[in-house]
């Protein structure tokens, strides 16, 4: 949805913002959240219960977009800006990097002045002072503690002055929730506590957050109790302006919605890693990896495959640039499975021994060295082909390859520390590449915000069972500005069960988003969980784990895929009992419309209890049939009506699909559109105010890599009616 321009309130000819506008070519959308942004803080009160909230997306340029905002606001009557960064030195330095570059013409005109507040001068004079100024401030006790000696003690003048506070990745300090294992409460964070005490002895102040992930900030309980006698107030937005998100932008749109289309390029982005292999990548174990020949084992396939595909991917975008008369960029991969430093040595080793290796039986003219460059080819040259650049030849990328890795091209670095951050930087504050092909190896540091360049893999590993949604979304470092032949040589390694719940965060952050954009945050979203009495509850959002969360909207289809069937002669009496039963409920059902019946949501659920019994997941796959079963009572019960505790079934029998679709992988679509007559279409025709049940009865052949038994597949089809909700199957 557009901003809708407020009633002029506010001067937009003045020198800061003109200045901007001319040097960074805004466009009009951008022009238009700036420019409300900015009115709004004019016109409303905002406050430690009210800020105002700039809502991007994963590096979608929100800094562009409040420096923006800064420099109208320096227009119209604002003296300080204080940016409140998250801690690390990396960050901060990238961000006053970024402002100095940003206001350089009115920074060398003697306008403005930026500080990093822990080398703020003692003795900064008063002409400085009159100046407009930046303090960039790291979310950390010391920087805060100096900011408000700043304030009210070195220069008490600054307090009175006219300021605004920005606070950049606002998720991660400014929600007072911290678990407490040992106490088992909820205390609110050291740093919110600082930011409220300056909140409430400034006098003249406004506040922006900016931030990706909304949802701890819109959804929270009224209160938020911190101990029995202290209560922390909500942070509920004044206004939220969305920053426009340009047309290079590439997000989880591309990584799990454009990657199910299989005649688009992002249908390859995705490459599944066996969990035994984030094992070998933890620590050095020579009975599973033999150190001289690591360009052969099994076990270490798509790490291999991984290094080999950047090195190839690079080549082909540096020789699709000389072709084209560009210039030939520098690429970037970042392996992120471990926090540990012992790990990330021993992912440095093995690296630099593969391309050790590498170059040795390039040297030699080793077969192994054309076969793993071929093999990769086929692998990038299927996406590239329908991307936009020139299709290089097998030969011409050979040639690139091995010109490459002899004249090493390809440098690693281990980033797990504030000292090896800054030693990496470069002068704009981003991870310097040195090389054409640059590989980091990190942990924690990686996720805080740093700016990658040109990153085309991403080896990913981090443990999704206690996944928060701002952690996952700010190590999804691919996500960016992004040309797309860059994507078509980009590919994303992880498990199946962590790309499963980044998916999910993306379906939660974009029904979130959209909600916004809807005027929905102002009801919320519901959030409910199932209580020890089997009964749907309302659930705090601040408590969830988003690896456990299922999103219900309109007309969602829910399915389980990624399975085999047990063996014929275990599960055929079961088969044949879900059968009998439902011939005896079309019969016997209180209403029919069309081919479709209406059952008791009792007997519904026992249906996919005896369904469940049939089938075998597969590794990193999961169906969870409470979870199922209380979604479908949630929704069968959702709506007051004539049909409330009622599934409505749409059996269909005699079919025949394949395990695994044409690419290779878990069939997900058993049921047909049809034109309107399909099951699918029939379904979401009843399902108006109560969910329909779609059962397909399959033949289960083995030739269809079934294991020759029939059984039944089920697609729970949420109703029209269905207000957008969040299920938590587990909480903190």
């Amino acid at each position: 949805m557009m901003s809708v321009s407020l009633d002029q309130s506010i001067r937009l000819d003045g020198q800061f913002y003109q200045t901007l506008k001319k040097e960074k070519e805004y466009k009009w959308e951008t022009t238009q959240c700036i420019e409300n942004t900015v009115k709004n803080l004019v016109k409303e009160r905002t406050s430690s219960n009210r800020p105002g909230m700039l809502l991007g997306k994963v590096q979608s340029g929100k800094t562009r977009t409040f420096l923006g905002i800064m420099g109208l606001a320096y227009d119209n009557g604002y003296d300080l800006v204080i940016i409140l960064t998250k801690g690390t030195n990396a960050l901060a330095r990238q961000t006053y990097v970024r402002v100095q570059q940003e206001f350089a013409s009115p920074i060398q005109d003697d306008q403005m002045r930026v500080f990093d507040i822990m080398s703020l001068p003692d003795n900064l004079r008063k002409w400085e002072r009159r100046q407009k100024l930046a303090l960039i401030v790291k979310k950390e006790t010391k920087n805060m503690d100096r900011l408000k000696q700043t304030l009210f003690e070195n220069y008490p003048d600054l307090s009175s002055k006219r300021i605004l506070f920005i606070d950049d990745e606002a998720d991660f300090a400014s929600v007072a929730y911290q678990k407490n294992t040992e106490a088992n409460i909820q205390e609110m964070r050291v740093i919110s506590g600082k930011i409220d005490e300056l909140r409430e002895v400034l006098t003249s102040t406004s506040y922006l957050q900016v931030t990706a992930t909304p949802y701890s900030l819109y959804l929270q309980p009224e209160e938020r109790r911190i101990h029995e006698n202290k209560v922390f107030q909500p942070v509920r937005p004044a206004f939220t302006e969305l920053v426009p998100v340009h047309d290079q932008y590439v997000g989880g749109e591309m990584y799990f919605e454009k990657s199910k289309d299989d005649d688009h390029l992002a249908s390859y982005l995705f490459h599944e890693v066996d969990d035994r292999e984030l094992e070998v990548m933890k620590k050095l174990d020579r009975r599973r990896i033999k150190l001289n020949e690591l360009l052969y084992q099994k076990n270490i396939n798509n790490i291999r495959e991984a290094f080999v595909n950047f090195i190839v991917g690079s080549s082909i975008r540096r020789w699709q640039q000389r072709k084209s008369g560009l210039r030939m960029e520098k690429y970037s991969f970042m392996i992120h499975t471990e926090r540990g430093k012992m790990a990330h040595a021993w992912q440095e080793e093995l690296l630099n021994r593969m391309d050790a290796q590498l170059k040795e039986s390039a040297q030699n003219d080793d077969p192994i060295f054309r076969d793993l460059i071929e093999a990769s080819y086929k692998d990038l040259i299927c996406s590239v082909s329908k991307g936009e650049g020139p299709n290089p030849s097998f030969q011409e990328i050979f040639y690139e390859v091995r010109k490459a890795v002899l004249e090493e091209h390809v440098v690693s670095s281990v980033v797990n520390s504030e000292k090896d951050v800054n030693e990496l930087l470069d002068h704009t504050g981003q991870l310097q590449l040195r090389a054409p092909m640059n590989v980091f190896i990190g942990g924690q540091i990686l996720d805080r915000g740093i700016t990658i360049g040109n990153l085309i893999g991403f080896f990913y590993g981090r443990n999704p069972k206690s996944f928060q949604q701002d952690t996952v979304l700010q190590h999804s470092r691919m996500y960016g500005a992004r040309p797309i032949e860059d994507v078509a040589v980009t590919r994303f390694y992880t498990t199946r069960s962590i790309y499963d719940v980044m998916e999910r965060i993306h379906e939660f952050d974009t029904e979130l988003r959209e909600s916004f954009e809807r005027g929905g945050h102002e009801q919320g979203v519901v959030f409910i969980q199932k209580d020890s009495m089997e009964e749907i509850i309302p659930c705090s959002p601040n408590k969830i784990l988003l690896s456990n969360i299922r999103m219900m909207k309109p007309h969602k289809r829910m399915l389980p895929i990624g399975f085999q069937t047990g063996y014929k002669t275990n599960i055929q009496k079961t088969v044949n009992h879900v059968t009998k039963q439902l011939e005896k409920w079309r019969v016997s059902a209180v209403k029919h419309k069309g081919e479709a019946f209406l059952i008791p949501v009792e007997a519904a659920s026992e249906i996919l209890d005896h369904i469940h019994q049939t089938i075998e997941m597969e590794h990193g796959y999961e169906w969870n049939l409470e979870d199922y079963q209380s979604m479908l009572h949630y929704l069968s019960n959702e709506h007051e009506s004539t049909e409330k505790g009622y599934v409505w079934i749409v059996m269909r029998q005699g079919r025949q699909i394949k395990r695994l679709d044409q690419n290779g992988r878990f069939e997900s679509s058993p049921d047909t559109p049809g034109n309107g007559q399909g099951e699918l279409a029939v379904a979401r025709n009843v399902a108006t105010h109560v969910p329909a049940l779609i059962l397909l009865h399959q033949q289960g052949k083995k030739e269809q890599g079934w294991r020759g038994a029939p059984f039944w597949w089920p697609v729970l089809v949420a109703p029209k009616e269905t207000k957008t909700a969040v299920y938590a199957s587990k909480t903190v």
